[in-house]
């Protein structure tokens, strides 16, 4: 069956943008092989503006796509999907990033049959560093799977787990940004209260990480052995790790962690 777009995003949000531009600018896919359903006129315009087609309603697009992109909040999904599914037609395949929302609660609220695909991708997707952990529903098949990575591999690097650990996996890569952004501005601030401009402390803060991060995905050097290589008896560094340490760092982020992980299980109940 021909169909008219490859890709119908039913979501205009911020990641559904940040989803459709990285395929465009890495020529995954073309704009206009993607259609994006989005009641708002604001958030059409903006789609509008990178030559993406748009409609106001999933319901005109269900059966015009190979693949169907979820990308609702979770307590949404069922009335959406309740508004569309009689028009989604047999082949295709749905990709949800709905946080929570299980492949067996989306199949049930699907045709019989449909390939469904749950994916947890994170806002750095925005400028192609994403991070996308993918899981296969009980209908779809290893090329369904390869043939999601792949899209998500033009915005970022991919995971393929079993969907028992999406919500601890949801909970690091999808939650993390915030995470590392709080870190990023604790530092500039502390910076700026030992003298330092908000632009110096900042730029020094991101930069740092940024490096660190690259050090240690290119070494594959353990964090640890990353710590141990910055301290030395009686220095700076370890008087700061103590204080973070006492501080209890590595327990606020367990306890995130854990916190994130509870609430996707709510929202996907």
């Amino acid at each position: 069956m021909s169909r008219t777009y490859t890709l119908a995003i039913v979501g205009g949000g911020r990641m559904g943008e940040a989803i459709a531009a990285g395929l465009v600018a890495s020529s995954a896919l073309s704009a206009e092989r993607i259609v994006v359903a989005e009641p708002s006129e604001q958030r059409r315009e903006v789609f509008g503006r990178q030559g993406i087609a748009t409609v106001a309603d999933g319901h005109e697009i269900a059966d015009e796509a190979e693949i169907i992109l979820l990308a609702v909040k979770p307590q949404v999904i069922e009335a959406v999907l309740a508004h569309m599914a009689d028009e989604i037609a047999p082949g295709t395949l749905v990709i949800s990033i709905a946080v929570g929302v299980t492949t067996a609660r989306l199949e049930a609220l699907l045709p019989v049959d449909t390939a469904v695909v749950r994916v947890m991708p994170n806002t750095p997707t925005m400028v192609g560093e994403g991070m996308a952990v993918i899981s296969g529903g009980s209908a779809a098949s290893a090329d369904d799977v390869d043939r999601v990575g792949g899209l998500f591999k033009a915005v970022g690097e991919v995971v393929v787990i079993g969907e028992q650990a999406q919500d601890a996996a949801g909970a690091i890569s999808g939650s993390g940004p915030a995470y590392a952004a709080m870190f990023v501005d604790a530092l500039a601030r502390a910076g700026v209260r030992q003298g330092l401009s908000r632009d110096v402390a900042q730029a020094l803060a991101i930069q740092t990480l940024r490096g660190t991060m690259e050090l240690l995905t290119r070494t594959g050097m353990h964090p640890e052995e990353l710590v141990d290589g910055v301290t030395s008896p009686g220095g700076t560094t370890i008087a700061a790790v103590e204080a973070l340490e006492a501080g209890g760092l590595r327990t606020a982020v367990s306890d995130a962690v854990s916190a994130a992980v509870r609430r996707s299980k709510e929202l996907g109940s």
